[in-house]
């Protein structure tokens, strides 16, 4: 059994596969290139195009739609792995873990111009030790960028004051850890993988707007991302055929935004959310493997959500293909289709907007160069 190009197959591009899932997840926290084999660097880039449409509530104009609410847009993510020995490899994950493109048009009278634009960038320092064939632990440092921009706007905040607030928060820089340890039996291709990423706090200068006018003095903003636990594992079921997925935990309770001027009031509304995700990988032959996998992610408890993120849980499903060009490139590619869960968009607790129907179409590509 080829482990090598069997594993290959079950690495969809993260940058695509995980981008639009639970809370403000882009990148999934990619750890694949820990338990890879010598020395290699890789580059991924992806593109997403998500469709989140929904109608305003009647307030005598009829129900208007809300248009497309969010943005396309394009992520990436790199590393290194080096290999010191048999037993120890160390290396470096960029990715982005984090974002948002949220933006209602003007034929949306109650959430016009309400917008949501969020930014992060992580570097993790990661080392991996074998203890033997079978038994590894993995850990490091990660040093995290996050930057926002939040806008409430329309007639749904005329009544609080808060049409045309704004709050600006400028990038900050955290540092947390990740930790792991991992199982194996190579003969069969088995492994699975539990990691951990730890909080991380971040203190955002803030300024905040009314219709472009400060209504508050420069302030900070503390705003802590998620923990986050994974459960990763894969294991030969047949000839060239593998069976792969994971379970992960976002613990997004955590995550609040609250400035000054809202009076302990949170900009979002994110709840803990779990996701799963099975598949088959399959070596065609000694250039080529594909795998097709699906997955499902957790609803809130109730369908009011906030309307800087309208939807509620997910399934989806990804095909992924690689290709081994040469003994030490190997190109790999993914698209993966979200059909996301209907829900209320809510101002004050009442509901504002309806969204059902949507779902978003990633793809992207990942290059991996052995030395």
């Amino acid at each position: 059994m080829n482990t090598h190009a069997l594993s290959a197959a079950a690495l969809l591009v993260v940058t695509s596969s995980a981008a639009y899932a639970v809370g403000l997840d882009r990148s999934g926290r990619p750890t694949g290139l820990i338990f890879e084999s010598g020395n290699m660097f890789e580059f991924s880039a992806g593109y997403v195009s998500p469709s989140i449409d929904g109608t305003e509530v009647d307030i005598g104009l009829g129900q208007l739609p809300t248009g497309n609410i969010a943005d396309t847009f394009r992520i990436w993510g790199a590393g290194l792995r080096y290999e010191l020995s048999d037993t120890l490899a160390l290396g470096v994950i960029i990715d982005e873990p984090y974002g948002a493109n949220i933006l209602y048009a003007s034929t949306a009278p109650l959430l016009s111009g309400t917008a949501a634009t969020v930014d992060s960038r992580a570097i993790t320092g990661f080392v991996r030790y074998k203890f033997n064939e079978n038994i590894s632990a993995h850990g490091g440092i990660v040093y995290q960028s996050a930057s926002a921009d939040v806008t409430l706007s329309g007639q749904a905040y005329q009544s609080s004051g808060l049409n045309g607030y704004n709050a600006a928060f400028s990038k900050d820089y955290g540092v947390g850890y990740m930790i792991g340890a991992a199982y194996e039996i190579p003969e069969i291709a088995l492994r699975a993988a539990l990691t951990y990423h730890s909080e991380i706090d971040h203190s955002l200068d803030t300024t905040q707007t009314i219709n472009g006018a400060v209504v508050a003095l420069p302030s900070t903003t503390d705003v802590t991302t998620p923990e986050t636990i994974e459960l990763a594992f894969q294991t030969g079921v047949a000839a060239d055929t593998l069976m792969f997925g994971s379970v992960r935990f976002s613990h997004y309770s955590v995550t609040s935004v609250r400035p000054t001027l809202l009076g302990g009031t949170s900009l979002t509304a994110l709840e803990n959310a779990w996701q799963a995700e099975i598949g088959l990988g399959r070596r065609f032959n000694d250039k080529w493997a594909g795998s097709l996998s699906v997955g499902w992610e957790q609803k809130g408890e109730d369908d009011l959500v906030s309307p800087l993120g309208a939807t509620n849980g997910a399934t989806f499903v990804s095909l992924g293909a690689s290709y081994q060009a040469t003994d030490t490139i190997k190109i790999s590619g993914g698209i993966r289709y979200n059909n996301f869960g209907d829900a209320n968009a809510e101002v004050g607790g009442t509901a504002v907007g309806s969204f059902s129907g949507n779902s978003a179409v990633s793809a992207g590509l990942k290059l991996q160069i052995g030395f």
